[in-house]
């Protein structure tokens, strides 16, 4: 995804902190997103890439973690509250608790396929885990989605939290970075494309940071914008 927008709904946080300070914070620690204006409602509109919206969303979800924990302290103290903000306060706490709980026995990364294959090839490090993780991975077109997990009982879910993270954070970057272009064939005959996968594979020594990738069809061509345009003038 080039461009995702997403709308967050900021009201949960309204009790806790002054939510324009909030919103300062957030546009601080995620320079790479875009944020709209905070309407009355709570409701701010972000956009950017869908790795850094992800990573705006874990943020999220850890401040909301703790909030919740933080209103346990208080119920357990106090029965004073009203009904119409403990009801508030519960649902929130049962919603991050779900999800914190679930991301600690599994984490979904979703990927862009073509940054997924360039991981794959340049950067095998990435996935390479011990015996305590397992990782799988299905692809559906131009998405395709891992799967980090603990691999016994006996496992340490904070290991499946950093390969996670390690992914992520490396797939931000490349996002940032790489480009796609496409070689349709002219004609499709043998012949044909086996001319131009002779063409790649002649040019790829002098292109060793750039990933081709043959299809049927075409020839998808990734990597920085300037040696991919220079690829695929040559070819």
């Amino acid at each position: 995804f080039s461009s995702v927008t997403s709308i967050l709904n900021m009201s949960i946080f309204k009790d806790q902190f002054v939510l324009e300070d909030l919103i300062q914070e957030l546009k601080k620690k995620s320079t790479a997103l875009s944020f709209g204006p905070l309407q009355s409602n709570g409701h701010i509109s972000v956009q950017g890439s869908f790795p850094a919206i992800k990573l705006l969303r874990d943020f999220l979800l850890v401040k909301a973690k703790s909030l919740s924990e933080k209103d346990k302290g208080e119920e357990s103290k106090s029965h004073q509250r009203p009904r119409r903000r403990l009801q508030q306060h519960r649902l929130t706490t049962e919603t991050s608790n779900f999800v914190y709980d679930a991301d600690w026995e599994k984490q979904v990364v979703v990927l862009d396929t073509d940054i997924y294959h360039y991981m794959k090839h340049f950067y095998p490090r990435t996935f390479l885990v011990n015996d305590d993780v397992v990782i799988s991975d299905i692809t559906d077109g131009d998405i395709t989605t891992v799967y980090i997990e603990k691999a016994g009982s006996r496992s340490d879910a904070e290991q499946v939290l950093k390969v996670k993270e390690k992914i992520e954070n490396r797939s931000l970057k490349l996002h940032n970075v790489l480009r796609k272009e496409r070689i349709y064939f002219e004609v499709q005959t043998g012949d044909e494309k086996r001319r131009y996968k002779r063409a790649c594979a002649s040019l790829r020594p002098h292109y060793p940071h750039v990933l081709i990738i043959p299809y049927d069809t075409h020839i998808d061509v990734v990597g920085n914008s300037s040696e991919v345009f220079e690829f695929i003038k040559e070819v």
